[in-house]
């Protein structure tokens, strides 16, 4: 059985008892793995051990801000099994009529602080607003602490 969702194409295997079994069957796919950081990487998978530990090559770090996209060549790249939220192959029909923008890598960037900057200042507005309503709102832990 197969679905796909978005640039991700989704296998059923049922008969797989280990998941890191399961990601040999997408050696040498082109990946796409979502860390629980947020961060979104996308390689090839070479390598893979039985801790889920994945080793990607011609790695790119995807950001997304709105409409638009940027990658971020990383290489090679070591991913430890805990820190993999979803790991998906990525449609290679798909990947060539993406409903987003490509921009480059500064821009991307100076979007994502901008994004990250209206962000902290909402959530100011709010501790204010609830404060001033006697309430504490309770700091932001931040992805490491969450889990």
């Amino acid at each position: 059985m197969n679905w796909t969702v978005g640039l991700i194409s989704f296998k059923c295997f049922f008969c797989i008892p280990y998941f890191s079994t399961l990601l040999l069957l997408f050696h040498k796919e082109k990946l796409m793995v979502l860390l629980r950081d947020g961060r979104t990487l996308i390689g090839y998978l070479r390598c893979v051990d039985q801790f889920a530990n994945l080793v990607l090559h011609k790695t790119i770090e995807r950001i997304h801000v709105g409409k638009e996209y940027g990658d971020i060549p990383r290489g090679i790249f070591i991913v430890r099994g805990e820190n993999v939220v979803l790991l998906g192959e990525i449609d290679k029909d798909k990947e060539d009529n993406l409903p987003l923008t490509e921009v480059s890598v500064d821009d991307i960037l100076d979007a994502q602080r901008r994004e990250q900057d209206a962000k902290i200042e909402q959530q100011k507005l709010l501790s204010k607003a609830l404060k001033e309503r006697g309430l504490n709102l309770l700091a932001d832990m931040g992805h490491d602490d969450m889990f």
